[in-house]
This record gives structure tokens, C-alpha cells and sequence, in this order.
């Protein structure tokens, strides 16, 4: 049964830090690349990290460089959004997503044709 499921959010603190998770079922993930993506109320869907099949190579926008960090585990399947710093705007829906190597269109949801259901963080003090 093919599978893809986020996990990790929750309500924290400004300051605190986060590690979402992505696992895959039943495919390969590895064969992918990997796309965060998030959403807050009322905006549009917007492109976090992106970690590529082809050579590990990783990108981030430039509201999370320094503070997240997307990382991949094959042996388990699964692909990781390690978030640091947290603050109050990056609460939102934070969705993963996979694809054949989008290459330079990592951060474009419409690039994406298989999305998981979403995971909510909440910072707020």
C-alpha cells in the first residue's frame, strides 16, 4: 500500500525548535526529490526546502536559511525538516511533497504532483 505521511508539528514557543518528518510507504523515496512546503491562513502555498534525488544537493528560501534543515534517511524512507528558531511566522500548514527532480522549480507546488496531508505548527507564546 502506498503511503506518504508527514509528522512532527505541534504548538511551541518562539525560540523553540521543531523536527518534521515525511514517511514513505510502500515506493522507493529515495527515487525523488523532496519538497517542504507550507501554508499559512489566508496565503498562498509556499516552497520551505527541497532535497534532490539526483545528487543530496539542498534548497532553502531565504526566510528559513540558517534556521531549518532538510535531510533524508533512505534506509527508513523517510526525509526530515529539522526547524530551529521557530517564530510566530512560520506558523502554518507544512506539507511534503515529491516529484522527479524539479531542478531549479523546487520551490513551485505546481512542480509537484504527489503531496502528504499536511502537519499544523503553531508558534506562539
Amino acid at each position: 500500500q502506498v503511503q506518504f505521511v508527514e509528522s512532527g508539528g505541534g504548538l511551541v514557543q518562539p525560540g523553540s525548535s521543531l523536527r518534521l518528518s515525511c514517511k514513505a510507504s510502500g515506493f522507493t523515496l529515495g527515487y525523488y526529490a523532496v519538497g517542504w512546503f507550507r501554508q499559512a491562513p489566508g496565503k498562498e502555498r509556499e516552497g520551505v526546502a527541497c532535497i534532490s534525488n539526483v545528487d543530496g544537493r539542498t534548497n532553502y528560501a531565504d526566510f528559513v536559511k540558517g534556521r531549518f534543515t532538510i535531510s533524508r534517511d533512505s534506509a527508513k524512507n523517510m526525509v526530515f525538516l529539522q526547524m530551529n528558531n521557530l517564530k510566530p511566522e512560520d506558523t502554518a500548514v507544512y506539507y511534503c511533497a515529491f516529484d522527479f527532480d524539479v531542478g531549479s522549480a523546487w520551490s513551485r507546488a505546481e512542480y509537484y504532483h504527489h503531496w502528504g496531508q499536511g502537519t499544523l505548527v503553531n508558534v506562539s507564546s
